[in-house]
């Protein structure tokens, strides 16, 4: 027996144990079976937070992320509709034809107290 030990030792053949296929089947079953347990305990854990946590909105008012972030989506998308590359920005200020209006309004506002020598200038 002494022998076999060394030989063992030394890196020999060790000996095959008939059942270690068998005993390595049940224990990757096991394994298995207890990450699937854990998976359940764990999205039971989760549901229960949810419940809490929409209890919590519906008193408060708020919205999911989820929601916010769908209705922001839904808000880029109505603004890019017109366009391929990016949202529609808004006129700056003086581009309007409604500000034109405007500026000629003070303009003759302006004309009608200037002196009539004046007057005559600004219109040739």
């Amino acid at each position: 027996g002494a022998t076999k030990d060394m030989g063992k030792m030394l890196g020999g053949d060790e000996e095959k144990d008939p059942d270690a296929e068998k005993k390595e089947e049940e224990r990757q079953e096991a394994l298995r079976q207890e990450e699937e347990e854990r998976k359940a305990k764990y999205q039971k854990m989760e549901a229960e937070r949810e419940t809490m946590r929409q209890g919590i909105r519906d008193k408060y008012g708020i919205k999911k992320r989820e929601e916010k972030e769908a209705e922001a989506q839904a808000a880029m998308e109505v603004a890019a509709e017109g366009s391929l590359t990016r949202p529609k920005k808004a006129i700056p200020a003086g581009c309007g034809t409604e500000e034109e209006e405007e500026d000629e309004s003070i303009l003759d506002t302006v004309m009608k107290y200037l002196p009539g020598p004046l007057q005559d200038m600004f219109k040739k």
